[in-house]
């Protein structure tokens, strides 16, 4: 995932280029997942798409890698509760900086497609979801 979001964007190159003040998210950030990724509407903050229902919820991740030329990973797994009713097909991921609605900061789609049922465990383990700033 390398995609930041334009409120990401707009907010670091204001912070740096002309020393406006950016709050950060603290320490975590929420990774959330996405039905029928459209990275046009998540540039801009439209998140409309989000696998909602059936005891989902975006997870707090804190522990990262620290960065290495650009990038970096989770390091310990990302795991969402089991799915007590169908999600649907899960085809990006967001992270973002609140556990419900808040600002998307970064997205990418994944590299296969995962139809989510009732039952399910969605689940990223350490090292899978990796984040590169080029």
């Amino acid at each position: 995932m390398s995609a930041m979001s334009t409120y990401l964007e707009n907010a670091l190159a204001s912070h740096v280029l002309r020393n406006t003040a950016f709050t950060t998210p603290g320490t975590s950030v929420y990774v959330g997942l996405i039905k029928f990724y459209e990275a046009t509407k998540l540039e801009a903050g439209t998140l409309t798409q989000e696998a909602s229902g059936g005891s989902y919820a975006r997870i707090q991740v804190t522990a990262w890698d620290a960065p290495s030329d650009g990038a970096t990973q989770n390091t310990s797994a990302i795991t969402f509760a089991t799915a007590s009713a169908d999600w649907g097909n899960v085809s990006g991921v967001i992270v973002a900086d609140a556990a419900s609605a808040g600002n998307v900061l970064l997205h990418g789609s994944l590299t296969t497609a995962r139809d989510v049922k009732n039952g399910d465990v969605f689940k990223f383990n350490a090292g899978d979801l990796d984040i590169t700033f080029a």
